[in-house]
């Protein structure tokens, strides 16, 4: 067995197995909702849903409350973005991709990041968790990620540079936890959001009649 296998399977070698099973479906489901995202299409929320509800249980076995929480929130933001993209401009076409352009949008997107930032913050102090640069690292991802989907379930096009950059940090903190599966998933997710900037580009402001292509 090459270097790199043995390396990969021996971050898995004392996780308990129900543990690598639930990642790897977890991973898979995630992979699911991102490409669908990317698609625009509105089967990213039933995908997400079950990624997320696998990875807060993850998470939570793991430590990383930041992360935990960012698919928690993730869960919740599924339904309200399954409801928002639902939502028609008129009888036939559904609300269109857009980009954040007001005062009262870009106010809303700094106090979503801002608070966020203060919010885990005070849950790393009440569990006492500034024990690692992991800590500090997930506190301004989770930031990132909250705000990447509040834009994304408003289907603003910004949504995707927050999530590139977010998925870029996360790689590495994903290997220092042994997690080989999840970083590996977010090295797809890169590449990912990189195509889905570029196609949700080419039809911003165009309303669908279609959610599902």
């Amino acid at each position: 067995m090459s270097p790199i296998f043995e390396w990969f399977f021996q971050q898995y070698e004392n996780t308990p197995q129900h543990l690598v099973i639930l990642e790897i479906i977890g991973s898979l489901f995630g992979l699911m909702s991102v490409w669908f995202s990317k698609q625009d299409n509105i089967l990213v929320f039933p995908t997400g849903i079950i990624s997320t509800a696998i990875f807060v249980y993850i998470l939570l076995v793991y430590g990383l409350l930041g992360d935990m929480m960012i698919n928690a929130y993730y869960f919740i933001m599924s339904i309200y973005g399954w409801y928002i993209w639902t939502q028609k401009v008129d009888e036939n076409h559904f609300i269109p991709i857009t980009k954040i352009e007001t005062k009262q949008e870009y106010k809303i997107s700094t106090i979503i990041f801002v608070a966020t930032l203060i919010f885990v913050a005070i849950i790393y102090s009440i569990f006492d968790k500034w024990n690692s640069w992991t800590a500090y690292v997930d506190t301004i991802t989770t930031a990132i990620f909250f705000l990447g989907m509040w834009l994304m379930a408003k289907k603003k096009l910004e949504n995707w540079q927050l999530w590139i950059l977010g998925d870029i940090i996360s790689i590495p903190l994903y290997l220092y936890k042994g997690l080989v599966f999840s970083a590996f998933q977010y090295v797809i997710f890169t590449i990912i959001a990189i195509y889905g900037y570029n196609a949700w580009k080419k039809q911003l402001n165009k309303p669908k009649t279609n959610l599902l292509k």
